[in-house]
């Protein structure tokens, strides 16, 4: 039988993990190292720290693997984005998640590593991050599906890039994050590489931020963009997000291909970043991860 065209790329996913909510969409879930970690009785991610976040309990999924950007520092593959895909209703893809998030996790179920009532919990997950690859905001009924999400009891962090504020801006989540990975339009260009010139738009949506609890994340990438912390200091500054993350590129995945392990900073030097933004910026240190290499910051007041 003859294949389609993106049949090979949706068969290395699956080797991967991913739990595709249909034969026909890119929608999909997929645990993170944290989640199955944490369900064998060990750390958690940052997230939990920072925000309390069970690990073990969160669906990481996405809603589209369609992308505006092709990000150098990025661990997913742009090959496996769809050339056209179903558009599944978002009462589908909420439905189908705790049993894909069940599937991803069942060989963990008879393991002497995962301690009594760990996997029960884990069945019952409460939170849902919509940051497993693509743009969500490319996925026509966002806002509809996070209202879902909601219904059923979960919180929700929605991780973007911001290159569609128009969706952003209609999208409640629990939390909100725009990626903000370079000072100016220069390095935005060159280091996240957006299919047509988004830079106004990502500006755009920083200025959503200051109206709901969100989050800036900052992946600062060694030789880069680890540059001009007064300008990054005045962009956050000016959208009013309460949280900035200041986190490390890390040398996994298909980035392997574009960038090389020497692009990656140590946490010393995400610790004297963050701490050049807080000198600018109405922004405090409040924590740091050393293990994922990322610092908090939180806007004073």
């Amino acid at each position: 039988m003859p294949s389609t065209p993106c049949e090979e790329p949706r068969l290395q996913l699956r080797r991967q993990g991913y739990q595709f909510v249909s034969p026909k969409a890119s929608a999909a879930v997929k645990p993170c190292l944290w989640c199955k970690r944490a369900l064998c009785g060990g750390e958690m991610c940052y997230k939990h720290r920072f925000y309390g976040i069970d690990s073990h309990r969160c669906i990481q999924m996405t809603p589209t693997l369609r992308c505006t950007q092709r990000c150098l520092f990025c661990w997913r593959s742009f090959e496996h984005e769809p050339p056209a895909e179903e558009e599944l209703p978002p009462e589908f893809i909420v439905d189908r998640l705790p049993d894909l998030q069940k599937r991803a996790l069942s060989g963990y179920k008879p393991s002497y590593r995962v301690p009594p009532g760990k996997f029960d919990e884990a069945l019952q997950p409460r939170h849902v991050a919509i940051s497993l690859a693509g743009e969500p905001t490319c996925y026509p009924h966002l806002p509809r599906l996070v209202e879902l999400l909601h219904e059923r009891g979960y919180t929700t962090f929605l991780v973007s890039n911001g290159t569609r504020p128009w969706v952003l801006g209609e999208t409640r989540p629990f939390q909100t994050y725009v990626s903000l990975c370079a000072p100016d339009r220069e390095t935005y260009g060159r280091l996240c590489r957006p299919i047509t010139d988004s830079w106004e738009r990502v500006v755009e949506s920083l200025g959503i931020l200051g109206k709901r609890r969100s989050a800036i994340r900052i992946t600062l990438v060694r030789g880069e963009n680890d540059r001009s912390p007064e300008r990054y200091a005045g962009l956050i500054q000016d959208s009013g997000a309460r949280f900035v993350e200041v986190k490390g590129y890390m040398y996994l995945g298909y980035s392997r291909k574009r960038l090389k392990k020497e692009n990656m900073p140590d946490h010393g030097e995400i610790q004297a970043f963050a701490s050049a933004l807080a000198g600018g910026s109405d922004y405090i240190i409040r924590d740091e991860s050393p293990a994922s290499r990322v610092v908090l910051l939180e806007r004073m007041g």
